[in-house]
């Protein structure tokens, strides 16, 4: 494994419609798009081949899980394998009967499967039903090594807690990515959802600067109607990112279209950002036991 010194790191921020074939073949399009423009890692947005199906709790939406060794999702093993380049995928997999998790599986350029990721962190609010359908994730925070370097993966609401993204990075990680689906409910105010999608924005910003990592984040975009029309749906706020190992901005999709883009990472840089920030070197590991208890009462 040898991590290239400016990494091109392709995105696909995608509107989804229910016709699951047709999401997948506009997402292998834009794989091959990307992958002749040069594209070396290419990451999906979370749970890319339906639409979001978490806004019920409705046991039947269960049968879009499929086990890992299924030919839909072995067919993005295969692509990668075709041209030459990772592919990070987000699934919803069928683990035993009645037993489901919100992977991501990583395809190394080989077309093999580098390694897996089930979410550890699984919300429920409204529209978010997730833990009716996601079993917390049992492997733990290790980062993938792939034929570009070592990814930390991480999904969605993993990216509010600065704990994975540090034991990712203590792990090895040279980049921390997030597959992510999240948005806006039509009631809030615009005022309100500007600060929820500003908020989600900065603290991923923060685990790139505390632990001096780029950060690539893949959003879904566009509405997607509430089935049982208790809300009105949720709008996708798309706005995926990349971040330097500052915080900076590298690149910014927009808040309300499809968007596919290659960015060059510069992976050399990070290891000076961390000589100038040495965050690693002062942590007071002595001191941090009261972080393993849900409450310091």
């Amino acid at each position: 494994m040898k991590t290239p010194d400016i990494l091109r790191t392709g995105i696909i921020q995608q509107h989804n419609s229910s016709d699951i074939a047709d999401n997948r073949r506009r997402i292998m399009d834009k794989i091959r798009a990307l992958a002749a423009d040069g594209a070396q890692l290419i990451v999906n947005q979370e749970l890319h081949d339906s639409l979001y199906f978490c806004q019920t709790e409705n046991v039947n939406e269960c049968d879009l899980a499929l086990p890992i060794d299924h030919c839909d999702i072995m067919a993005y093993g295969k692509l990668a394998g075709e041209l030459g380049v990772v592919i990070v995928t987000s699934i919803f997999e069928r683990r035993a009967p009645g037993l489901y998790h919100n992977t991501a599986i990583v395809f190394d350029a080989d077309g093999s499967v580098a390694g897996k990721y089930r979410k550890m962190h699984i919300p429920d609010d409204p529209a978010y039903y997730e833990k009716f359908y996601f079993t917390p994730g049992d492997i733990g925070f290790k980062p993938i090594d792939t034929a570009v370097g070592r990814l930390g993966v991480l999904v969605c609401w993993d990216q509010w807690y600065p704990e994975a993204a540090r034991i990712m990075a203590l792990s090895g990680a040279q980049l921390l990515i997030y597959p992510t689906a999240i948005g806006y409910e039509s009631s809030d105010a615009p005022e309100e959802q500007t600060r929820q999608r500003e908020a989600w924005i900065t603290v991923q910003r923060g685990h790139a600067v505390a632990n001096g990592l780029p950060v690539v984040a893949v959003n879904r975009v566009g509405h997607e109607p509430d089935p049982s029309r208790a809300t009105n749906g949720i709008t996708f706020w798309g706005n995926s990112f990349v971040a330097g190992p500052q915080g900076e901005f590298i690149f910014q999709a927009p808040t309300d279209n499809e968007c596919t883009a290659i960015i060059d990472i510069d992976m050399h840089r990070c290891e000076q950002v961390r000589r100038w920030w040495p965050f690693l070197r002062d942590r007071r590991i002595d001191a941090y036991s009261p972080i393993l208890r849900r409450f310091n009462d």
